[in-house]
């Protein structure tokens, strides 16, 4: 079900953001990392039509004082990623 809500949200092109589930990641990347206090966290799902796309993935962003924007893929909709896809894409 969450397949479908994701492709419905990309399907249009206007990708609808779930705040429960931008705001379940972003805690998980959160307690991922050992990041300072001030570090903003952006969630995305985006909807690629590449054919060397996965199609449908989040993408973490992570903006820490004082260090380059770093971006974290996971080839996943957003309703379907978990703590364990979270500590891969971020390596902890």
């Amino acid at each position: 079900m969450s397949r479908l809500g994701a492709f419905i949200r990309g399907a249009f092109g206007l990708p609808r953001r779930d705040r429960e589930a931008v705001g379940r990641v972003k805690a998980l990347a959160r307690a991922a990392g050992s990041f300072p206090p001030e570090t903003a966290f952006a969630v995305n799902e985006i909807a690629c039509a590449d054919p060397s796309c996965p199609g449908i993935e989040t993408v973490i962003l992570v903006m820490e004082p004082g260090v380059k924007t770093r971006a974290f893929k996971i080839p996943k909709p957003l309703d379907d990623v978990t703590e364990q896809d979270v500590r891969a894409a971020l390596g902890s």
